[in-house]
């Protein structure tokens, strides 16, 4: 079965808010990684202000569940209450990636396909035909014994 973890989004001060969570709930981030570290896109330029904003950050909260979370930009849609929450899965396999995510996109809208991704999962976005944001990924060095 699947993993459900929160997944925020903030308006820029996405490492202010989770350097807090972090001394609420305590332990260390397992992944924080900056819109710098993206690999050049056509057409998709960043300023330095921007480069330093949180991709996506991991702070462990235990028993497999994570609090993730990113900042948001003027690349994005724009951020209002309702969007800015997503539920991310982690599951077991490739296949069980593409069965759930295929099942919660029908009706909806793929905002990101489901695919090889530069950090090393296997990873889509969408929104389900209830406006619900979802994240799927899958990596076979991540997998979390439920």
């Amino acid at each position: 079965m699947a993993v459900i973890n929160p997944y925020l989004t903030f308006k820029g001060n996405c490492e202010e808010a989770f350097n807090h969570y972090k001394k609420i709930f305590g332990g260390e981030f397992s992944y924080l990684g900056r819109f710098e570290e993206m690999p050049a896109e056509e057409g998709f330029e960043l300023t330095d202000s921007q480069k330093q904003k949180i991709m996506h950050i991991c702070l462990p909260l235990g028993n497999g569940t994570l609090l993730m979370g990113s900042d948001s930009g003027d690349w994005a849609p724009k951020l209002t209450t309702g969007n800015n929450i997503a539920i991310s899965i982690r599951v077991k396999s490739k296949e069980e990636a593409d069965k759930l995510f295929n099942g919660l996109a029908k009706g909806g809208q793929v905002t990101m396909p489901i695919e090889n991704v530069f950090w090393g999962d296997y990873f889509g976005m969408c929104v389900d035909k209830f406006d619900i944001n979802w994240m799927v990924s899958f990596n076979p060095e991540h997998i979390v014994e439920q």
